[in-house]
């Protein structure tokens, strides 16, 4: 019997100790996670619109978002047609891209190597003034992978996992990545892998709606309503069309901004439950 008890008192010994343990190292790795700071880190937002018609949305997302008095003075650079491999039609954004970001956004589709050495430039000189760069992936890593290799080319020395942070919610946009361009974003970079922003209760934002939203009551603005919709007037126009991804969401009179999801992940807006959330979250009166 005593002996027993001793087992007993050291299994339980060792049981406390291996929770402390596991404890603090879930603090240890949380207080370790490399945080936004917007005083001197560059946003970028990579946008591949091909063939969900998603990225319209997205993008009046983050117009949306970039509207809010916390953000104003956001560093960020927005690029359309950052897809990979899949196949399908290109779902053409431009009408919107320039009401949304004025001249602080590039075409990859039409000049992608313009574009790449234009993003090159700007991380550039965001890590040379002390910064780090944020990729919300919304699309395929292809872009990704393109321009951070010429960056390592022109900065052998350069660390970039401390300071290349890619975000990406998606299986799917992982799948239709070139798959050497894929493993090489995730090896080199940062790379964060979060829940899938179309479902909401999965600790990510979910920025899908099943049905119509509210967002028109919420948005006291003649520009950001503009910016909604050319959105929807764009996604409503290409949404299934000539072989192009149906999203049903969108067909049935619903948002879907879900790619967003990286980008409140980014800026540490994790609570933001859905779309209603989102659109009261960002109220402008």
């Amino acid at each position: 019997m005593f002996e027993i008890s001793i087992l007993k008192s050291f299994f339980q010994k060792f049981k406390a100790i291996t929770v402390i343990g596991i404890l603090f190292l879930g603090v240890s790795i949380y207080a370790q996670k490399p945080a936004f700071n917007i005083s001197k880190d560059l946003l970028l937002v990579q946008l591949d619109c091909k063939t969900d018609i998603d990225d319209l949305h997205t993008a009046a997302g983050l117009a949306t978002l970039l509207h809010y008095p916390d953000y104003k003075d956001l560093n960020y650079f927005a690029i359309a047609g950052t897809y990979g491999i899949q196949e399908g039609l290109y779902v053409p954004p431009n009408e919107l891209m320039k009401l949304a970001f004025g001249k602080n956004w590039a075409d990859a589709h039409y000049k992608r190597d313009k574009s790449i050495k234009l993003v090159v430039e700007k991380v550039k000189k965001t890590i040379k003034s002390g910064g780090s760069v944020w990729v919300a992936e919304a699309g395929q890593s292809d872009f990704t992978a393109d321009w951070v290799k010429k960056l390592v080319e022109a900065n052998p020395s350069l660390n970039v996992k401390e300071k290349i942070h890619v975000v990406q919610h998606s299986d799917w946009n992982e799948s239709v990545t070139e798959p050497t361009k894929l493993k090489y974003t995730q090896s080199i970079t940062d790379y964060h892998k979060i829940a899938d922003g179309n479902a909401v209760g999965n600790g990510t934002p979910g920025l899908k709606s099943d049905g119509i939203v509210n967002w028109e009551s919420k948005l006291n603005d003649n520009h950001l309503t503009l910016v909604w919709n050319i959105a929807m007037r764009l996604g409503n126009q290409y949404n299934g069309k000539d072989g192009r991804y149906l999203n049903e969401s969108v067909a049935e009179g619903g948002l879907d901004f879900s790619d967003l999801s990286e980008v409140c992940y980014i800026l540490n807006l994790m609570t933001i439950k859905d779309t209603d959330e989102f659109f009261t979250y960002f109220k402008v009166d």
